[in-house]
């Protein structure tokens, strides 16, 4: 006998339990990001709508910070685009078990597609579960909603802080957290020793463009190392 489907509302749920525990790194990765938009020159209205508009934490990091460094609009957009592109990947991960779905669906879970509401509802899209919409909606939202949340309190916060207070270093931090336990092989490591050596060299260019091209780069070496592996 098979198990009943279930509601639209266990769905949700069920999405949104999935993805509590990751509250742990989303709140203080949001407070941050409202103090740093803040330091940067940002407008705190502006901070706040970015997170609900953009809705992504690593470019909205990097954007606030090429603001605060004066960089030219266009590499603003280039950059934040780069940074973005993973989100194709996980678009084409769940595209053949949503691609049904009606217009508006695709496009709502497309808006709330993220790293760690797709970290949280892909095993479950994978097993086959049904309502797996529901699922990742409500994994989706409950990211979204905290998000939010910590911004609000960090746009709050940084109004009360010293202007002196450099908080950049998060940034750096929260990402080498996110970067380590993904490097699992030799192809993985090389693409990070490659975007490191290229972060470090080309440091002194303006507007930070060197991390910009330190980002090509590793994604040139992976590409370059996945065709020399392919049997």
């Amino acid at each position: 006998m098979t198990a009943p489907e279930p509601s639209r509302a266990a769905a949700f749920l069920l999405g949104v339990r999935a993805l509590l525990p990751m509250y742990l790194g989303v709140i203080p990765f949001g407070i941050i990001y409202g103090v740093v938009a803040l330091q940067s020159g940002i407008p705190p209205l502006a901070a706040v709508l970015m997170s609900s508009i953009v809705f992504a934490g690593s470019a909205q990091f990097i954007l606030a910070q090429l603001v605060g460094a004066g960089a030219p609009g266009l590499l603003i957009v280039g950059a934040v685009g780069l940074v973005n592109l993973r989100h194709a990947l996980y678009s084409a991960s769940v595209a053949p078990m949503l691609g049904g779905l009606p217009r508006r669906w695709k496009i709502l879970l497309a808006y709330l597609l993220t790293d760690e509401a797709y970290a949280a509802a892909i095993p479950h899209l994978m097993s086959g579960a049904a309502r797996g919409h529901w699922i990742l909606f409500g994994a989706g939202f409950a990211l979204w909603a905290g998000w939010q949340a910590a911004t609000l309190i960090g746009v709050v916060m940084g109004a009360y802080l010293p202007a002196d207070l450099s908080l950049d270093f998060a940034l750096p931090l929260t990402f080498i957290a996110i970067v380590v336990p993904l490097l699992t092989d030799g192809r993985r490591i090389a693409v990070a020793v490659v975007a490191a050596a290229l972060a470090v060299l080309l440091e002194a260019w303006p507007y930070k463009l060197g991390l910009f091209f330190a980002a090509l780069g590793a994604l040139a070496a992976a590409g370059i190392l996945s065709r020399w592996s392919r049997p």
